[in-house]
């Protein structure tokens, strides 16, 4: 697994700027995003975890590496809907992860095409496919082509953590955090990182 290039520049420039973001790079000095280097299955992974906690989604997750290479898209389409619904998956969730394999098997999706995009042209791309909205490609963007701006304003633990860190009397809504973030541009990808570390110090990984 690989961790981003621009992470320790990108650490001491947000430091300098913020003492509470300074005060977050240290405590959780060494955390640092890392990619499996896997597109389909970072986005697989992504939609497998919607809307459930990280330990429900880590046991389905497992249940479904018995059936099939979950890097695989064909390995996934051999896998009929009923195995796949016993493994947990929601009847909504295996339309999804099919026809998520379906974009990958066709070269609809091609992993090589989108690196070459740039951040609103792949969230175009991928949002193409059914269940994945603007947060799963946001996911995709930080945690697989390790995009260094990415700051995904729907996202409830970022929005917490906005909160909880600075003092806001309430949770700030999306287009406020938006504004909010442009303190941290072009790092917002790292920014996002440390306030998750916040409210949890175990790193995600998709």
């Amino acid at each position: 697994m690989s961790t981003p290039a621009y992470w320790d520049d990108a650490c001491a420039v947000l430091s300098a700027d913020d003492a509470v973001m300074a005060a977050l790079i240290r405590q959780f000095d060494g955390s640092v995003l890392r990619t499996r280097g896997e597109p389909f299955e970072t986005l697989l992974r992504a939609i497998v975890g919607q809307q459930i906690s990280i330990a429900a989604a880590d046991a389905i997750w497992n249940r479904l590496g018995a059936l099939a290479a979950l890097s695989d898209p064909g390995s996934l389409l051999s896998v009929s809907p009923e195995a796949l619904r016993q493994a947990g998956l929601s009847q909504r969730k295996v339309e999804y992860a099919h026809d998520l394999a379906r974009h990958f098997a066709d070269g609809h999706l091609d992993p090589a095409h989108l690196a070459l995009l740039d951040d609103e042209a792949i969230i175009v791309e991928l949002t193409a496919v059914r269940g994945i909205g603007r947060w799963t490609a946001e996911m995709f963007l930080m945690f697989n082509l390790m995009r260094p701006d990415v700051w995904p304003v729907d996202d409830i633990g970022l929005q917490k953590a906005m909160a909880r860190c600075y003092g806001h009397a309430a949770v700030p809504k999306p287009a406020e955090l938006r504004l909010l973030g442009e303190r941290w541009r072009p790092w917002r990808t790292v920014a996002t990182w440390y306030l998750w570390r916040s409210l949890d110090a175990t790193e995600v990984l998709y």
